[in-house]
This record gives C-alpha cells, structure tokens and sequence, in this order.
C-alpha cells in the first residue's frame, strides 16, 4: 500500500524510509509473535490506545499488552499499510489500516479482523519516536470480549484529572468539549458537521474510513438516529500538543447511557487533529475514536 502525502508540505525521503521499516518491522513482529521487533520505535512514555483496551502508558506497559495479546491468540496473517503521512511541525500523524487472522490458543476457529489506526510521531532531530498509537475495527466482533486483558496495567484516562484550563488553547478546546456535549447529546448532525475540515478523515468504531466532508456528514446524519439517550455526556481533556497550526488533542469520555430499557456507563478515548484556519477557527482534520474496557 504506497503511502499518500497528506497538504502541501512534502515528506523528506528519509523519513518515509524510515516509516515505511517500522511497518516491515510491525508486520513481522505481529506475524512472529515478537515485540521487540517494534517496541523499539516506542518513545519511553508512549500512549497505547488498543480498543476495548485501558491506555497502555509507557513502553513497559505497552510491552506487557503485546505479550498479553500473543499469549491469548495465534496469528495467522497480518497486514499493516500507510494511507497518508501528515507533517505537523514538531510530529507527524500517520494514518493506515489493517487485517489480521487470528485464532484463540486452543481453538480451531479462525476470526478476520479489519481496522485502521493513527500513530503519533515526535521529531527528535535527525530521528523519531512514536509517541502514540490508537486503532480500531471496522465491524462488531465475537472476539470482544477475549481483546480485553485483564491484568494488564492499563488506565481509564476518562476517569483520571481534565488538563486545567490555564491557557488559550486549552480554554479554547474545553470550550468545545461542552458544546460538543450539548449537541451530540441533542442528536444535531448539522452543528456537530461544522466541526470538521472540508478535508476531513475520520475514523470511527465499527466504520469504514470517511475521506471527505460530504461523506462524514452523511455517516453523522445516520449515527445520531442510532445513539442512545446521554443522560449525561462528559468529554475531557487529557493532553494536548498546541503545535502552531496544528493542535493534537487527546480526548476521553464518560457516557451515562439508555436505551430503551438497556442503561449503562461507559468510556472511550481517541485523537483529533486540528487545524488553524486561515479565519482563526480551529477545526477537525483527522479524527480516530475508540472504546474503553468496560464498553
């Protein structure tokens, strides 16, 4: 899958080198079973996001999920390609997609997965660092359940401290949080649709990849008929990189849910791009979300 430069700003030849090892380095340390094949890249206090996974903070910690994973599943095949590569300024945001074949230890059944996933890079002179990593499915799956691990040293970061709000870009964005808050909880597709770049790319649970405005707003205009009542809808800030015209925004939530008569309270985590428009507003460019543990 060749990678696609996202704007106008070119990629440096060395560095799409370099990205394009680590996933020849991913892909075969999935294949083989063996973390360190691509922990290495790992800042030392990177974010794994995994779904239906607490965050994974630090590259310990990240080790230990990967270890988790490999000691509760089989890996048949795996396939992980670049879709874009887009320079920020002090990082990068890379965007792909993946599949897998898995089969439980001990059992004969084979289960597909499908997904995508945005990796976060930090520039540190002549190298770089991944700092984050977040994915998500496709389509629902049988497997959920076994994707959780239990002893894993992970963090519901929806349940921890909001940023405090004591600069611009903080204000600014918590600002946002709230409103946001108002209108997903009021199913309004059209303001939540203004959020968002006309060239946008989201990726949602469950989802394809929307590459455009056009088809964003139509997948909004039919997720809001599908979403349960919010008695309440807590979305928070738990870190953010203001890195000029770019802001990268790590977000999490506590939904207080009910439909019909099913009700519940979960969490989920996810990122979103930024971008400083040439009016000063601020919207969405990329976008990635999953869910927590207890979902």
């Amino acid at each position: 899958m060749q990678s696609v430069v996202a704007q106008t700003k070119s990629i440096p030849n060395e560095i799409e080198a370099y990205l394009n090892k680590f996933i020849v380095d991913y892909n075969k340390g999935i294949q083989d079973a063996d973390p360190q094949l691509f922990v290495k890249y790992y800042d030392k206090d990177i974010r794994l996001m995994p779904a239906f996974q607490k965050t994974l903070l630090g590259k310990e910690n990240a080790t230990i999920y990967h270890k988790a994973f490999f000691d509760r599943f089989d890996i048949l095949e795996y396939k992980r390609g670049q879709i874009e590569t887009l320079d920020l300024g002090a990082q990068l945001c890379v965007l792909g997609t993946f599949s897998m074949k898995v089969r439980l230890k001990n059992s004969v059944q084979i289960e597909e997965l499908k997904g995508k996933y945005i990796d976060i890079w930090k520039k540190e002179g002549e190298s770089l660092s991944l700092i984050s990593e977040i994915w998500n499915y496709n389509h629902h799956t049988d497997l959920t359940e076994h994707l959780k691990f239990d002893n894993v040293p992970g963090t519901v970061l929806a349940y921890q401290g909001h940023l405090p709000v004591d600069n611009d870009i903080r204000f600014e964005l918590a600002a946002l949080n709230q409103f946001m808050e108002e209108f997903i909880s009021q199913g309004d597709h059209k303001i939540w649709s203004q959020l968002y770049a006309n060239d946008v790319i989201a990726m949602f649970s469950y989802k394809p990849i929307y590459r455009d405005k056009k088809s964003l707003d139509t997948f909004l205009e039919a997720h809001v008929a599908e979403l349960p009542i919010f008695e309440k809808l807590d979305i928070r800030n738990d870190h953010i990189d203001d890195l000029g015209t770019y802001v990268v925004n790590y977000a999490s939530h506590i939904a207080n849910w009910r439909n019909d008569e099913y009700s519940g309270i979960s969490t989920g985590k996810g990122i979103k791009i930024w971008r400083r428009e040439p009016n000063g507003s601020l919207k969405i460019i990329r976008q990635i979300a999953t869910y927590d543990y207890n979902y």
